[in-house]
């Protein structure tokens, strides 16, 4: 990737990680460019989830350097710019959608409602919900939400602290098409106001809507480049092929 390392939210110099006496990532390079929504795609197994916890600073690593908004990743300083969205839900379920955003506002330091200074500092439990959504769900029961109005609840509270970096695990496994367009919808609204989002996925489909693609596989990366490159690159039309593509034509990395 060509850009200047003022634009660069991550980047991951030759990482690997061994877990359970088994290579999790092999020599991994990447750089995620500051304000893009980019696709971390690949089947299950592939590292994704570790390459994730390896930017989040919690997964210990066997060699290579993984710097995040300029700084090693893991610093306590990077806990209030970076946000994460687990594969399973983090709320509680005895508490309405708006008790829960509460709660983790005042861990946060986030205020109630939208202030005349809304979008200088911490995003309100007011903007979060608004943001996806679930204005109109406010006081209902977590526990009788759908899967695709839970995952929405657990990205609201990621985006209470107005994070620079937003980091989503699978957010849309599960859900039915119509669910999967409408947090897809989302997410680029959120990378359109400037916050940094790497959402991964093991739906090949998904990878149109991403400005930017990271394919992996048995722990390396095949590919990291934009959706009309992937697809010119290897003559492919769709996201699965292309994979396939790769995946039997060696894994020699795609680059714009």
């Amino acid at each position: 990737m060509q850009a200047g390392m003022e634009d660069v939210a991550v980047e991951v110099r030759r990482l690997r990680v061994v877990r359970g006496g088994r290579t999790a990532l092999d020599d991994v390079d990447l750089a995620v460019r500051a304000g893009t929504l980019t696709g971390l795609l690949g089947p299950s197994g592939a590292g994704k989830t570790t390459l994730m916890r390896a930017i989040l600073g919690v997964q210990v690593v066997a060699g290579g350097e993984v710097r995040v908004l300029g700084r090693p990743a893991g610093s306590p300083d990077l806990r209030r710019r970076v946000g994460y969205v687990t594969q399973a839900p983090s709320v509680y379920e005895d508490l309405t959608v708006e008790e829960n955003l509460r709660y983790f506002a005042r861990i946060l330091g986030a205020p109630h409602h939208a202030g005349v200074d809304a979008g200088q500092g911490p995003v309100s439990v007011d903007e979060a919900l608004e943001t996806v959504g679930l204005g109109n769900h406010r006081r209902q029961m977590v526990r009788t939400l759908s899967g695709g109005e839970l995952s929405r609840v657990s990205l609201a509270t990621a985006l209470l602290g107005s994070p620079e970096l937003l980091v989503l695990d699978e957010p849309t496994v599960g859900l039915d098409p119509v669910l999967r367009d409408s947090l897809w919808t989302t997410f680029r609204r959120i990378a359109a106001s400037g916050t940094t989002l790497l959402v991964s996925s093991h739906v090949m489909d998904e990878a149109v809507r991403c400005d930017r693609l990271v394919l992996l596989r048995a722990a390396r990366v095949l590919a990291d480049t934009t959706p009309g490159e992937l697809l010119r690159s290897t003559g492919t039309t769709d996201a699965d092929a292309a994979f396939l593509h790769l995946v039997r034509h060696g894994s020699e990395e795609v680059r714009r």
